[in-house]
């Protein structure tokens, strides 16, 4: 058990632990923003209203949100620690090595960028999750559509989710290739292909999560 959690707790072992959170978020954001994606089917919210549904009520889904809760804080706290271990082994702060030369600005920054995700992460789960959870638990009825639709109608809501998604996106520029290179899933073949899908997927994952609350608060969808 020492071996194991030297593994773990090593600088090595964080980077993986790291790189597998990050792999497993990137898996929950394709399910997330695919079911998102139906309420462009535009048919009332029916189809979405399903979706949502079986994702509340399913077991399998109910078991697999505590590994996602537990991915998220996981992946937070090695954040946390590898951010602190570099800092401390970076007294100088770069002072002579220009990093703005050597790195893109949010590869420096996922640290500001990871805080305003869980902000709003914390706004999202109050406003869909938490409805939700209760519904079922009070065994209730819960339009999910309905609700979403009442929330957009504040341009303020609408202003704070994009700028959410903003930060997410930044943050999987980063985050994306950076996983599997965490894995030690380097090859100078597929590394090339692996940071191309990343920024498509940085790009088109959270557009499609933006245009959801626009589409809704100006009457595109109804």
């Amino acid at each position: 058990m020492s071996s194991l959690s030297k593994a773990f707790t090593s600088s090595i072992g964080k980077k993986f632990v790291m790189g597998l959170t990050g792999l497993f978020l990137i898996s929950f954001l394709i399910i997330h923003v695919s079911i998102n994606a139906l309420i462009f089917l535009n048919d009332g919210g029916e189809t979405f209203n399903v979706a949502a549904d079986f994702m509340g009520h399913n077991i399998i889904v109910r078991i697999l949100e505590i590994g996602l809760f537990l991915g998220i804080i996981l992946h937070i706290v090695q954040s946390l620690i590898l951010t602190q271990q570099n800092n401390a082994a970076r007294p100088q702060k770069y002072a002579y090595n220009k990093p703005e030369a050597n790195s893109k600005w949010y590869s420096r920054s996922m640290g500001l960028l990871g805080t305003l995700i869980l902000m709003f992460l914390v706004m999202h789960l109050y406003h869909f999750w938490w409805p939700t959870k209760v519904a079922v638990y009070t065994h209730q009825e819960h339009n999910t559509f309905q609700n979403i639709v009442m929330i957009f109608q504040s341009p303020i809501v609408v202003a704070v989710y994009i700028l959410g998604v903003i930060s997410l996106g930044y943050h999987l520029l980063h985050g994306f290739q950076s996983a599997f290179q965490s894995m030690g899933w380097n090859h100078k073949k597929w590394t090339p292909v692996v940071r191309t899908i990343g920024v498509w997927f940085s790009i088109i994952v959270p557009l499609v999560f933006a245009l959801m609350p626009i589409a809704v608060h100006f009457g595109w969808i109804s």
